[in-house]
């Protein structure tokens, strides 16, 4: 449970992920305010949209359409990775979905199937729409999944929501019963899950495959840091060379050491 972060720091979290965001109009006063709450917040919701083309799919989020006014969603991820606010505040993206879901979310246990449609969506997360046909053969660029995870575990960092795994982030489908988003070649809610808790473990600038720093906790030893960070404990030597450490016991809490690639 968290209060939403404002729209400034919200952006500032999401560029400091390595995000590509691009503001869209007055999209942090872009909300459905006096239409329902909006916070507290409790984990991310991504979508599909079921839409070509960027521009289209970034007009429609943003302006909505008969019988469901926009925004809605809070960012639009676009096939190139780029990330389109387009509102802040209360959107149309998450609808009613089942209370036991948002109880799981909340206590970051595994989810169960949604049942029942009895509880406010709209206000309870934040929202991201998918540039994605929706058909089950329109395909997810890396890029685009790359920034899903990135968004995601900018607001989890933001938060302090769980590092291991946990469903502070979900789809559309494990909500609201009946939906299927998001779906297709190279989109998976749980290895979106397993990307947003190794991202965690690292500062936001981290990449994958890139060098990454670890802050030396009490008891840390060099063959523990790689064994649980490299998943080799005999790559400590590694880490000692890297690191110019004469002495590879000589490390002590709160040293910042830079790890190798994996």
């Amino acid at each position: 449970m968290a209060t939403p972060l404002t729209a400034a720091k919200f952006l500032a979290a999401l560029r400091a992920e390595g995000v590509r965001v691009v503001e869209v109009g007055d999209w942090r006063n872009h909300n459905r305010e006096g239409h329902g709450a909006w916070g507290p917040v409790h984990g991310v919701m991504v979508h599909h949209t079921v839409t070509k083309g960027t521009n289209a799919t970034v007009d429609i989020c943003r302006k909505g359409y008969a019988g469901l006014p926009g925004p809605l969603c809070h960012g639009v991820v676009a096939k190139d990775g780029s990330v389109y606010a387009v509102g802040y505040g209360r959107a149309n993206h998450a609808g009613s979905g089942d209370d036991d879901v948002l109880k799981a979310v909340i206590a970051e246990k595994p989810l169960p199937a949604p049942n029942e449609a009895n509880t406010d969506g709209n206000a309870r997360f934040y929202g991201f729409e998918c540039e994605n046909l929706g058909d089950n053969r329109d395909p997810w660029p890396a890029a685009q999944v790359e920034a899903m995870v990135r968004v995601a575990a900018a607001l989890c960092r933001a938060h302090g929501w769980g590092t291991d795994g946990d469903t502070s982030v979900i789809g559309h489908k494990e909500w609201q019963p009946g939906k299927v988003d998001p779906r297709g070649p190279g989109v998976s809610m749980p290895d979106i899950r397993k990307r947003v808790a190794e991202r965690l473990k690292h500062p936001a600038s981290w990449s994958p495959g890139s060098a990454s720093t670890y802050t030396v906790a009490r008891g840390d030893t060099l063959w523990s840091i790689a064994a649980s960070r490299l998943g080799d404990g005999n790559r400590w030597r590694e880490i000692a060379t890297l690191n110019h450490l004469k002495d590879a016991d000589a490390i002590t809490p709160g040293q910042k050491l830079t790890l190798p690639k994996k």
